[in-house]
């Protein structure tokens, strides 16, 4: 099953099924055009993954951490499937980075990798846009990646059932293929970025953990249309403007 939630012509928000024939909810069918996509989750917090890919780490020049390398995109971040992501004035790098991204179903503190998957509700697309004039000069990150609107999300949630374990992650910019990788090619597991990360901190029910990029990042420029498409979650599309 693929979840989403929306706004309905008379402004109701809803959560209906993603299927073939359109958006069902309430015993109506809706078209996408006729509704706001929302953001598929409501997260406290977004912990994202950096450098879970090898040759992601060698197209930046950088070394595989000897564990996973975490990062907190606050709530701020949050956009739409459909969005149009406003990118930070008078920034020269400000790149692209699909994710298979996981949503969190119920609380999760000290959790084992074995018992990682009972606690995702599923899966979904993410853009961690980042800014790498900032991201390059600092050390937490606050510039580079908590700017608003830099973690577009969506379209859906797409239930573990739905994803397989080598899910293709894809990432195109004006139809052109920029990043195109594959689920199997993690260095560390979704099981195992869980056990880490509730061993520090607890994960609420909507919170996101976002995977990490593969190769291919690359900057946006203004009017660019961005489409991020995970095997069995479909795509999350939106547009880049410069503020």
């Amino acid at each position: 099953m693929r979840k989403v939630r929306f706004r309905d012509p008379a402004g109701s928000t809803r959560t209906g099924e993603w299927t073939d024939e359109g958006i069902e909810a309430a015993g109506e069918i809706y078209h996408e055009d006729d509704v706001t996509v929302l953001p598929p989750a409501d997260p406290t917090k977004i912990v994202c993954v950096g450098r879970n890919y090898l040759k992601h780490a060698e197209e930046r020049d950088e070394e595989v951490p000897d564990r996973p390398l975490l990062f907190l995109k606050p709530p701020n971040t949050l956009s739409a499937h459909g969005d149009t992501v406003a990118l930070p004035a008078g920034k020269e790098q400000v790149e692209h980075e699909a994710e298979l991204a996981v949503v969190i179903g119920e609380q999760a503190r000290n959790v084992s990798a074995d018992e990682a998957m009972d606690y995702v509700a599923g899966f979904t697309c993410m853009n961690d846009v980042s800014n790498r004039d900032d991201q390059d000069r600092e050390q937490n990150w606050v510039r580079g990646k908590a700017f608003d609107n830099s973690a577009p999300l969506g379209p859906v949630v797409a239930t573990p059932d739905e994803v397989p374990d080598d899910a293709s992650v894809e990432l195109r910019v004006n139809g052109e293929t920029r990043q195109s990788s594959s689920r199997e090619k993690f260095i560390w597991t979704v099981p195992e970025l869980i056990e880490e990360i509730t061993t520090y901190l607890t994960l609420e029910p909507g919170d996101v953990v976002s995977t990490g990029t593969p190769e291919g990042v690359a900057p946006l420029e203004d009017g660019d249309e961005v489409a991020v498409e995970v095997e069995g979650v479909g795509v999350l599309r939106h547009g880049v403007r410069e503020n």
